[in-house]
């Protein structure tokens, strides 16, 4: 057994046949938290030369060339430090220094598909520090951190980083948001440089895009810290592919699972019960050593908590870049009208194209190649 594979409770993997996600009860300790604050796989050979700008989206090149002088900026300042505050200063000199300094982060604001993450995973491995004072998670990550070590170990650990980078920030749950807020002023205090991602409540925001200026404020007064870039373009998964391939049956869904080396297979109706008993910071442990995804009988998701959980699951999945053969009703057909243009649409979107890629990927697993 592996040492991460016993880190996480799961049971060693065997040849005796498909394994299932519904069996699995994931426990990742603290420790194992910390040091898995680095880009998922998906994202761990990636770097600004690999972002392919749309040239028809002008901001998209911007980006890239702001995220680069951004990164250098950070090797040109002195070592930040948890005691002295912003670059080493006490903290009345630090608030001077961070204002001089101008914006110590970077906002990336976008549609889905538009290739925040790739921008964001560049930025990190593009940063000149070694990988122990650096990190990389989601929203959800960063609060499962602090439920882990508490809040005043969380700002400890985190507060020697040079850079923090959050991916999918999230303004669903308030309590979160503040908790998440407050312990990003306590790293600006403490110099550590700041860039996020949005996953926002565009129901609220008019035209279905995020205010920067809403996020802002929600961050409680960290916004002269924060530079908001706006990042325009389609969904880059799709362009210029073919078509998903339509849904396959259960039987061939199973011939598959069973044929393919480390395959789950789950009926989805039992895995959407499943997801509801492990916290979503849990997910990507779920997944671990899964080759493929087997799901029989897709169908619609019956409410809201349920889809927003499938959404983690979804965005796990595709970091983790483990494909998805599913019977059933297509990916599109997930998500109730209702949903898809309620508040959350766009998680839903991203969702589905992220699942859409993942089918894509899978169709030689049931095509026998």
């Amino acid at each position: 057994m592996s040492s991460s594979t016993a880190a996480s409770g799961l049971s060693p993997l065997t040849g005796a046949g498909p394994l299932s996600l519904c069996a699995r009860e994931p426990h990742v300790p603290a420790d194992r938290l910390v040091a898995e604050l680095v880009p998922p796989p998906r994202f761990d050979a990636v770097r600004f030369a690999t972002y392919i700008p749309d040239a028809n989206q002008p901001s998209q090149a911007e980006a890239v060339r702001v995220l680069e002088d951004f990164a250098a900026g950070l090797g040109a300042d002195a070592a930040p430090s948890g005691r002295r505050g912003f670059f080493g200063f006490g903290k009345g000199r630090a608030k001077a220094a961070r204002a001089a300094a101008g914006p110590r982060g970077i906002y990336l604001d976008g549609g889905y598909g538009v290739g925040k993450t790739h921008l964001l995973a560049s930025l990190w491995h593009a940063a000149p520090a070694e990988p122990a004072r650096k990190a990389f998670g989601t929203f959800v990550e960063l609060t499962n951190l602090v439920g882990a070590l508490g809040f005043q170990k969380t700002v400890e650990t985190l507060s020697g980083h040079r850079l923090l980078c959050i991916d999918e920030f999230e303004l669903d749950d308030p309590g979160d948001t503040v908790l998440v807020s407050t312990l990003l002023g306590r790293l600006v205090d403490a110099g550590v440089a700041l860039a996020a991602t949005s996953n926002t409540l565009p129901g609220k925001l008019g035209e279905g895009r995020f205010a920067a200026a809403d996020f802002l404020r929600e961050i409680q007064g960290l916004s002269a810290h924060f530079r908001t870039l706006r990042i325009d373009g389609e969904d880059y998964r799709h362009r210029g592919l073919p078509e998903a391939p339509a849904p396959f049956t259960d039987e061939q869904v199973t011939k598959a699972a069973h044929t393919t080396a480390n395959a789950s297979l789950d009926s989805f109706s039992d895995l959407l019960d499943h997801l509801a008993t492990v916290h979503p910071s849990r997910y990507g442990a779920l997944t671990e050593g899964i080759s493929a995804v087997c799901l029989t009988g897709v169908r619609p998701v019956p409410d809201q908590s349920t889809a927003l959980r499938l959404v983690v699951l979804a965005d796990r999945l595709y970091d983790r870049e483990v494909p998805v053969l599913a019977s059933g009703l297509p990916f599109d057909q997930l998500f109730s009208e209702e949903m898809l243009t309620g508040g959350y649409r766009k998680k839903y979107f991203r969702a589905i194209s992220r699942l859409t890629a993942l089918a894509r990927d899978a169709k030689s697993l049931a095509e026998g190649g």
